[in-house]
């Protein structure tokens, strides 16, 4: 298993790693899981020492398609059983594919503001969109779904996106640079802002902080991180967006095991997604996204995903009560 980095979302370690792990020991199989740290050369390094030293399995989350495709690609020619992990590598024709719902995710998200800014009273708006690196196939699919979501109110006149920009890389840091420049040339006359991801979301945040109007501009997010769900109960986040990842680590490494063992896995992948690259059908399992918002940041924490104790902050405990966390 190569992961993809822990820059972009802090998911990758404290879920997805965890959730793996567990699943292959409670099977009994060998495993290896590496991080690639969001280089590709150390990517295909990884990829390159898995294959040689013999997996029969081989499952990746892409840094981009490119990349993983060449990964892939050497992977199949050893008769290494392959799947996409939650980014679909265009053109890598991997055997399977295991992820969420990902238009659907986007769809939350545009749904999510146009209910905080209707919350909020505001009828007409300014939108900022900060977009997900434009080599991630999901953020694609998350932007599809965002602007499909919101098109009804952008086509009436209602809103009006007056900046929207992919961020590489997923890199927070570089969302803010760009964010606060979004915020300069539109001279501060922004209402909602769609931000793709929690860490995006975090970079905005900061950025209206910095000009004392956090928590008056609604804010999306994704991937239910503890600094995401904070930001929701301080009242500076809107919503953000729930992968249940236990779920997307079993279905996988079900899969997983199934292939290593040589078993049937036509009962484990009954879905299908379309590669639009080679407009070939991979066999798919695809999980439902569940949108957050103040009231429901105890279901994650009820879920496992995270602990009371990583999220309600000494300053936050009357919040966490209010929100019904116990």
């Amino acid at each position: 298993m190569i992961l993809p980095d822990t820059k972009s979302s802090a998911r990758w370690e404290t879920a997805d790693a965890k959730y793996l792990k567990e699943a292959f020991e409670a099977a009994g199989v060998e495993y290896d899981i590496q991080n690639a740290q969001g280089d590709v050369s150390q990517f295909q390094t990884i990829a390159d020492q898995m294959i040689t030293s013999g997996v029969n399995v081989l499952m990746i989350v892409n840094l981009d398609s490119g990349s993983g495709k060449a990964v892939l690609k050497k992977a199949q020619d050893q008769g290494i059983a392959t799947i996409d992990y939650d980014r679909l590598t265009l053109g890598g024709g991997a055997d399977f594919y295991v992820s969420f719902d990902n238009t659907k995710v986007g769809q939350l998200q545009g749904e999510g503001l146009e209910k905080c800014l209707t919350d909020a009273g505001k009828m007409t708006a300014n939108i900022a969109m900060l977009n997900g690196s434009p080599t991630d196939n999901n953020a694609t699919l998350f932007y599809n779904g965002a602007v499909e979501a919101l098109s009804a109110k952008v086509d009436g006149g209602e809103y009006t996106v007056v900046a929207d920009q992919t961020v590489d890389k997923w890199d927070n840091q570089l969302g803010g640079t760009i964010f606060e420049q979004m915020w300069t040339d539109n001279a501060g006359k922004i209402d909602g802002v769609l931000a793709a991801n929690d860490g995006l979301g975090n970079a905005a945040i900061a950025i209206l902080k910095k000009n004392g109007v956090n928590g008056t501009i609604p804010v999306t997010g994704q991937d239910a991180t503890d600094q995401g769900l904070q930001n929701i109960l301080a009242g500076d986040q809107c919503m953000t967006v729930y992968k249940a990842v236990k779920k997307e680590a079993d279905a996988a490494s079900a899969l997983a095991v199934a292939l290593a063992k040589g078993e049937d896995t036509s009962d484990l992948a009954t879905g299908t997604v379309e590669d639009t690259e080679t407009n070939e059908e991979v066999a798919s399992v695809l999980l439902d996204p569940e949108a957050i918002y103040f009231d429901s940041v105890k279901n994650v924490i009820a879920d496992g995903y995270t602990t009371k104790e990583a999220v309600c902050t000494a300053e936050l405990a009357a919040k966490c009560a209010e929100a019904g966390i116990s």
